[in-house]
């Protein structure tokens, strides 16, 4: 974890040095790895939207050859290609974003394995609102924050998903949408402060991302209706 959660280190030591709060650092390195991965997560969800424009023809595809599983993956490979779509188009933003997140919660666990500072020894320890130390958990308000945004977020995420996963899979994500956000405010009661902090105002943003791609999937799929009339009066 060192080589993710170091370089996260030395920014927010540089942050604390230029604001000179360390919950207002936080913060503020909240904001800039939210920013910096909106690309990714913008990757990811048109990815899970153009899976959800093929998925009938994927499931066409998966009824009609069901007995020939070579043949099936041919037909998945040609559809793949010919939609400009893949499989794994998805995967590689998740991967960065949980690379981040791991270097993130490392950092703000243990933020003196990662911060060579002798200052940030006692920046750590700083209060902020009506928080006395920041790296002791606080035991319900950021916890509750930080599950209540969970859930709101996973809540616009499902919506912007919606139609790219089989059955089995939504019934799953309906579950998790409530067990995760309760996981997240005991975990959150453990941790220092400091991450819980990070947390919260990563999931306040994450809902404001989440209406966003919840609108341009809504606006896709006006433009992929219009296409089709035009087609249909053509034709």
């Amino acid at each position: 974890m060192r080589l993710l959660a170091s370089p996260l280190g030395y920014l927010l030591t540089w942050l604390y040095d230029f604001i000179g709060s360390y919950g207002i650092a936080v913060l503020v390195l909240t904001v800039i790895i939210k920013l910096a991965l909106y690309p990714v997560y913008a990757k990811q969800i048109k990815a899970t939207m153009n899976m959800s424009k093929m998925q009938p023809k994927i499931n066409e595809i998966q009824q009609k050859y069901a007995k020939d599983k070579q043949l099936m993956n041919e037909k998945m490979a040609e559809l793949y290609k010919e939609e400009g779509g893949s499989m794994y188009g998805g995967c590689l933003p998740m991967i960065v974003q949980m690379l981040v997140i791991m270097g993130l919660f490392s950092l703000f666990r243990n933020p003196m394995n990662y911060i060579g500072s002798d200052q940030m020894l006692f920046a750590v320890h700083e209060s902020f609102l009506w928080i006395q130390d920041l790296a002791q958990p606080d035991k319900w308000i950021l916890p509750i924050i930080s599950g209540v945004a969970t859930f709101i977020a996973y809540y616009f995420s499902q919506t912007t998903q919606a139609g790219a996963n089989a059955d089995q899979m939504q019934v799953m994500n309906k579950m998790m949408k409530y067990i995760f956000p309760v996981m997240i405010l005991l975990m959150a009661r453990s941790y220092p402060a400091g991450l819980a902090l990070y947390w919260s105002g990563s999931q306040i943003m994450q809902i404001f991302y989440n209406i966003r791609f919840a609108r341009m999937k809504k606006k896709a799929l006006e433009e992929e209706k219009h296409k089709k009339k035009k087609k249909a009066a053509k034709a």
